[in-house]
């Protein structure tokens, strides 16, 4: 088996801010919720909101919207992504650019796409409050595409929603040693 080289970016030495007590989050236990399945589903995603808006909040700049990994991946741009899931599966907004999601505009303050992000919650959770049926669509203006059945999109934003938390979970302690949800 032939070994390749490692990418220029590997070999560069990586410096870790230290975890000190002062940016030691303490761990927030998941929920405890009944058994009905839409309060299982919708506490765990809201668990997980309020952990990805916790990793931005109060980041540094430039470091929040600075790449750490070569695939261009930063703080700020998936908590911005993930602004755009909210709308367009829970308010049936369409997006024309996914790709271009990733990335929060130059002018944006971190505490503006916070905002921007708790607002889609908000608005989101407006929109399931009226749900009570996991199996029926989810109830969303006029779209040209179907909406998926509340319990698919509920586990669909479970399931975004935490995979971009654990990304945000390195980049946060990567930027200034913070740890915790």
């Amino acid at each position: 088996m032939t070994r390749r080289p490692a990418p220029p970016s590997a070999t560069k030495e990586l410096t870790v801010p230290s975890t000190t007590r002062r940016n030691r989050r303490r761990d927030t236990p998941p929920p405890r919720t009944a058994n009905d399945e839409l309060e299982v589903l919708r506490g765990f995603l809201d668990y997980l909101r309020t952990s990805m808006a916790a990793k931005v909040d109060g980041a540094p700049e430039p470091q929040v919207r600075t790449a750490a990994v070569p695939s261009g991946t930063n703080l700020l741009g998936l908590l911005n992504h993930l602004t755009f899931v909210e709308r367009s599966m829970f308010l049936g907004e369409d997006v024309a650019d996914w790709q271009g999601t990733f990335a929060a505009a130059a002018a944006d303050s971190v505490a503006e796409v916070v905002a921007r992000y708790q607002d889609a919650v908000e608005r989101a959770n407006v929109v399931l409050d009226t749900c009570g049926d996991p199996g029926a669509p989810v109830p969303r203006p006029e779209s040209a595409r179907p909406a998926p059945s509340v319990r698919w999109a509920l586990t669909h934003m479970i399931e975004e929603t935490g995979r971009h938390a654990g990304h945000a979970d390195i980049l946060r302690e990567l930027i200034d040693g913070s740890t915790g949800r």
